[in-house]
């Protein structure tokens, strides 16, 4: 039952009454709805039948039910056999952005930035596991003893991850980001204090004259909504190929070519990796290539793809720093193709990529642009970058909120010739090291033309 629901003062009695009567209605839904056959309809035909059937049910049961008791057992049903069990209410919740669940008895959510738990609770392991289950299959998943692990994509766009036993030891770990009905535009991360408007300024013309990006970051840093943000200066005219292993972009444009990998099935074949994608969206005419996160040997082909006529391109990587992120893309190159001397991949990162943009979470559970850092070549060897604009932390205040402030480094960018060739105007001025303000009414003032 979804306990989220219920008053601290309910007596123990009614939540075994409920619970028992509830279990009761359960069984007899189940035995008298073909729910083959309600697969094959409108998912709110099935869910109009399903309340007709379950109302029924519950007034042979008035004597013993309030109306109110009635409607809750009906919404309980609707979200156990459509939706995520009890948890659903907290997929409802527009103030949870993660849902972290640790076995039957342990759920938390982050609500603004910060962890805390839960009332909610799993009827046991067994009803955990099937809801996972479930759910998994409805998105061409599986996840069982022999393939414990899932990472898949909800109808709403939210992403699950379960781990359940062996290799979970409380049974089931299932974690959820939850899908942001509304992306976040530039204004959001000045208002929330991401970055100064001087910052995603030059992050939009970076945009606009077609500069390769990577957004560095560790997880729930922020990078694909960072991501996600900068994809919205890209023009409507241009046609966008993205991969990613769960779909999680939200792209505002009309010519949008979407993929998504694919496990191997219970044989162990059909596979389809990014590398694979990034291979065939080559032949499907891009001008940019996004790809949600590089984790593996399809960063070399995507290095290939950013310097041979697919300017603009953008993806994710996980790193500390943006040096860091420099350093992993080396690795990643090398597992690809091993065979290759460390220089020639240093030229080939510092000829592809041209930005390189750090997301850290802070105490508190702030999200900022940390480092905007520029890649200008290789010396000795050896790749060169320099910082543009950062962010010095000053100390944690008493209500746990990092303090600090961002600063601009006070070096003129290698690619500003090349912004105004686009035909992209910035003020040089903004590049003068000093402290910058978070300021919403310079919005206006770098908007790009």
């Amino acid at each position: 039952m979804n306990q989220a629901t219920l008053s601290p003062n309910n007596s123990l009695e009614r939540r075994e009454r409920l619970q028992r009567v509830r279990g009761e209605i359960h069984d007899q839904l189940v035995a008298r709805i073909d729910m083959s056959a309600l697969r094959n309809i409108k998912p709110e035909l099935m869910r109009d039948q399903l309340r007709l059937g379950a109302q029924e049910l519950c007034r042979f049961h008035s004597d013993l039910l309030t109306h109110a008791e009635q409607e809750e057992i009906v919404e309980d049903l609707l979200y156990e056999m459509l939706g995520l069990g009890p948890i659903e209410v907290l997929m409802n919740d527009p103030t949870i952005s993660d849902i972290l669940i640790n076995g039957p008895n342990s759920v938390f959510v982050e609500r603004r930035g910060m962890l805390e738990e839960t009332q909610v609770r799993f009827q046991s392991l067994d009803h955990l596991v099937n809801i996972v289950q479930r759910v998994a299959s409805r998105v061409g998943r599986r996840i069982d003893e022999s393939s414990p692990m899932v990472d898949a994509r909800l109808p709403d766009g939210s992403r699950l991850n379960a781990v359940i036993r062996p290799l979970a030891l409380e049974g089931a770990l299932v974690s959820i980001r939850k899908f942001a009905t509304r992306p976040m535009t530039a204004a959001d991360f000045v208002k929330r204090r991401v970055a100064t408007p001087e910052m995603l300024g030059f992050l939009a013309a970076c945009i606009a004259a077609k500069l390769n990006i990577v957004i560095s970051g560790g997880t729930g840093s922020g990078k694909t909504t960072l991501l996600n943000m900068l994809s919205s200066h890209i023009p409507q005219g241009e046609r966008i190929a993205t991969i990613e292993d769960a779909a999680e972009l939200q792209l505002q444009q009309s010519h949008v070519a979407r993929m998504e990998t694919r496990p191997a099935n219970l044989e162990g074949r059909g596979e389809v990796t990014a590398s694979d994608l990034l291979k065939n969206a080559l032949r499907m005419r891009p001008d940019r290539i996004i790809i949600g996160e590089c984790r593996g040997v399809e960063a070399f082909d995507m290095l290939q793809a950013m310097s041979t006529g697919h300017a603009g391109s953008m993806t994710t990587i996980h790193s500390n720093d943006t040096r860091d992120a420099i350093n992993r893309l080396e690795m990643l190159v090398g597992m690809a193709a091993p065979e290759l001397p460390m220089w020639f991949v240093h030229r080939q990162i510092a000829s592809s990529i041209n930005i390189v943009i750090q997301t850290q979470r802070l105490a508190g559970g702030t999200r900022k642009i940390t480092q905007i850092s520029e890649i200008t070549g290789t010396q000795n060897d050896a790749i060169n970058m320099h910082d543009l604009f950062t962010f010095q932390q000053t100390g944690v205040a008493e209500n746990g909120q990092v303090e600090g402030h961002f600063e601009a480094c006070g070096i003129m960018p290698k690619c500003l010739p090349r912004l105004r060739s686009a035909g992209v105007h910035i003020d040089a001025e903004m590049f003068r090291q000093r402290r910058m303000e978070v300021d919403m009414e310079q919005m206006q003032a770098y908007r790009i033309q």
